[in-house]
């Protein structure tokens, strides 16, 4: 793929529309043209621009993927929330309605004194017995009053944290339409300025990205550390040729991120959602002892992930355009590698 340094993978357009940004050939392509050193110079300009322009993108989708993520984890509280005020609210209706019968039903026999009514019972002893009896109700009522004054309570306190997790799935949803509104502008830019540059650099373009590098590298004898690493290579490699789709985990498109999700759930593993969470799902080894299915994180901001396959290769959904293939390790700088 070239030097993956200037892939700045990860635009990212639902749609697929903006097929043909192969980013990592821009230098083949420029190369083409070389023998006029002159007229290179504004053509490696636009490169570094669009190498720019995808590495924006690719961050904004991140930030796209965890902000959705946010606000599916806030929609679940919400409904977990809305269903306990429901119970809680039925509970508290229970309680009024048997205090409410309580307190009729002593209204109703408070008119005759507890002297006259042991006067006039008929049976003494089965008056004391019921007086008694009337006695221990009253405690009950009472505690079934301060119980019925802490559900209210606790009621309130729940109608509380549902409306701030209304109030934040609701910003959550915002930063969700923000991001992507960025991810497609950065996007919009990179296709004006690819659209500007001569036929024959788009062609090269064109090319370079439909070509899937699906052909399986040598793993040169390295082993997965697991059985579970070993599960999600295979999953990864059943991946390949597959378009990369901006803010997707699969089956049918992936972003960087998405792949490996995607790929440890077939192994029953459950990932983080984005690369910069994927980073930290595992223990940190060096470069020099990865193994097939360790995660290879990319730039400071880890804005980019990869899968490690053995040999110096790793699987990766490099960007709109270029279907998920494999590329050497070193593409681009290198923040980490994570066992998971």
């Amino acid at each position: 793929m070239g030097s993956h340094r200037r892939l700045a993978p990860s635009g990212f357009d639902r749609g697929a529309s903006v097929a043909g940004f192969a980013v990592c050939v821009m230098s083949a392509a420029v190369a083409a043209l070389g023998a006029l050193p002159a007229a290179a110079a504004p053509r490696d300009d636009a490169q570094a621009e669009v190498d720019r322009l995808f590495a924006q993108a690719e961050k904004a989708t991140e930030a796209f993927n965890k902000a959705d993520e946010r606000a599916d984890s806030l929609r679940g509280q919400v409904s977990t929330a809305q269903d306990e005020i429901a119970r809680q609210q039925e509970r508290i209706n229970t309680m009024r309605d048997a205090l409410g019968s309580l307190a009729g039903a002593q209204y109703r026999s408070g008119g005759l004194g507890p002297s006259l009514a042991l006067l006039f019972s008929d049976d003494p002893e089965e008056y004391l017995d019921k007086a008694a009896a009337l006695d221990r109700i009253t405690a009950h009522e009472a505690g079934e009053l301060k119980d019925l004054q802490l559900a209210l309570r606790d009621l309130a306190q729940k109608r509380e944290e549902a409306t701030g997790k209304i109030a934040e799935l609701e910003r959550s949803r915002k930063a969700v339409a923000q991001h992507k509104r960025t991810v497609e502008r950065k996007l919009a830019k990179a296709r004006q300025l690819l659209n500007s540059l001569p036929d024959a650099v788009r062609d090269a373009y064109d090319r370079a990205s439909r070509s899937t590098r699906s052909d399986m590298p040598d793993p040169g004898g390295a082993h997965p550390s697991s059985a579970r690493a070993a599960a999600a290579v295979a999953a990864a490699r059943s991946a390949l040729g597959r378009p990369y789709v901006w803010g997707a985990n699969g089956p049918v498109g992936f972003d960087c991120s998405g792949l490996m999700q995607w790929s440890y759930a077939q192994a029953g593993v459950g990932l983080p959602r984005t690369s910069q969470a994927q980073r930290y799902a595992g223990q940190q080894v060096p470069l020099s002892q990865a193994q097939p299915g360790d995660l290879i994180t990319y730039r400071s901001d880890a804005s980019h992930i990869a899968m490690y396959m053995g040999n110096g290769q790793v699987i990766h959904a490099p960007y709109p355009g270029a279907p998920v293939r494999y590329d050497p390790v070193g593409m681009m700088p290198i923040s980490s590698v994570t066992r998971v």
